[in-house]
């Protein structure tokens, strides 16, 4: 992974809530074409990491560049704007409109982002189409759970991020749709040279990263058993 540029880089972050220290000097690099997994028990802080890298949240202490901008320096606007621009967000439920066709629903990414309507759709197709996820005319919200999985990942990449971050992406997927979806995922970094970081409890899905990583103690360390993955 030496060759491959940094796309995101956390050194000391710190977070404090309530008197409780939930990130405590944590560290994180992740280089383009790189996936990391990060696992703990619930309250260890994992949520609150991935606040702090999309933006979300200010850490009150250490410094977060994504793409190589210092976010914990963007005012609301410009933060916005390279939120939209470099990072993808995959969420356990989905989270999309499930009015919307698929391809409604990963066009508006693009279009949020500034992208011509007819190059939204056009970009949305192909790439779902390359993401076998069907995208007539039927509501994304009676898709199968894995169709909707699979067209969040569309959404996340239709603007070419730098770092797809994923929260629980297959925490409400049966176990073959979980495979099926655990598989594309993790085949994202490569295919679209970005970095990808995935929160889960699940350690047959951390175990395709190339590193998993657990959050304990307000530090990430290397996940006991966990070694890079052939």
């Amino acid at each position: 992974m030496g060759g491959e540029s940094v796309v995101l880089a956390a050194a000391g972050v710190g977070y404090d809530v309530a008197g409780r220290t939930l990130l405590d000097g944590l560290d994180l690099t992740v280089r383009q074409g790189e996936s990391v997994a990060v696992s703990g028990p619930s309250g260890s802080g994992k949520s609150t990491l991935l606040t702090c890298l999309l933006g979300l949240i200010k850490p009150q202490r250490g410094s977060i560049q994504v793409a190589g901008v210092e976010l914990t320096e963007l005012r609301e606007r410009a933060l916005a704007r390279h939120r939209r621009t470099h990072l993808g967000v995959v969420f356990q439920f989905g989270e999309l409109l499930p009015e919307l066709t698929p391809l409604e629903n990963t066009a508006i990414a693009a279009l949020l982002g500034g992208v011509r309507q007819r190059d939204a759709y056009a970009q949305a197709e192909e790439l779902l189409t390359e993401l076998k996820v069907p995208f007539g005319k039927t509501p994304t919200a009676q898709l199968s759970g894995g169709e909707r999985q699979r067209t969040a990942v569309a959404r996340a990449l239709i603007n070419k991020p730098a770092l797809v971050l994923a929260d629980e992406p297959t925490g409400a997927l049966d176990e073959t749709t979980r495979d099926e979806v655990a598989a594309l995922l993790f085949s994202v970094p490569q295919r679209w040279k970005c970095g990808l970081v995935v929160v889960t409890h699940d350690a047959t899905v951390a175990a395709r990263a190339d590193r998993h990583l657990a959050l304990a103690g307000g530090e990430l360390i290397e996940a006991r058993g966990a070694g890079v993955r052939s």
